[in-house]
């Protein structure tokens, strides 16, 4: 079973881009590496329990099991200890990736509150593409009132494009509702 997303890319995005951008070959069109969604909690290091509910609501979004982040160095004013657990993230390829693209674009991100589209210049020059969420309430998997208390994730789309303005138009063909 192959996703929607990816079903719209092999049959009208590579034509279009191809078009737009004049590539010669297929293998030059900009296609989806990975997404990586990581969510930061620097209050875990005091109370456990917020990580193991971010790790099981990253699960929960993703469908794939997500790592334990550890601290790389010690920092006394923050009272953090190098090794000790303060964020979870999961990478997602292949048809994971497009299943999770398809939701975000079509179901999470429309119920962010007065949305408008997303910032069309968080791209970082080798094009890929970064945003960040507020709470992880926009996806459909999370009940209220499971909840015990509200963290954000950011959220890297990798491209294998060379530049951003083509790894903008990219994302526009695959349906990201980019800011007018």
């Amino acid at each position: 079973m192959t996703s929607r997303l990816k079903e719209k890319y092999q049959n009208e995005v590579v034509g279009k881009l191809t078009e737009q951008f004049g590539y010669e070959n297929v293998h030059q069109v900009p296609k989806l590496t990975k997404i990586v969604i990581n969510v930061g909690l620097g209050e875990a290091k005091d109370n456990q329990n917020l990580l193991n509910a971010a790790k099981d609501e990253l699960a929960l979004i993703t469908g794939q099991r997500p790592i334990e982040l550890k601290a790389k160095k010690s920092v006394a004013n923050f009272k953090l200890r190098e090794g000790q657990a303060i964020g979870t993230k999961v990478t997602l390829r292949r048809e994971k990736m497009y299943d999770f693209l398809d939701k975000l674009i079509s179901i999470s991100l429309p119920r962010v509150r007065d949305f408008r589209g997303i910032n069309p210049n968080s791209f970082d020059g080798r094009g890929n593409y970064s945003l960040g969420i507020k709470e992880q309430l926009i996806f459909p998997e999370i009940k209220y009132d499971d909840v015990d208390f509200l963290h954000g994730m950011d959220i890297s789309i990798v491209t294998t494009a060379e530049t951003d303005e083509e790894a903008k138009a990219f994302l526009e063909l695959m349906g990201m509702p980019f800011r007018k």
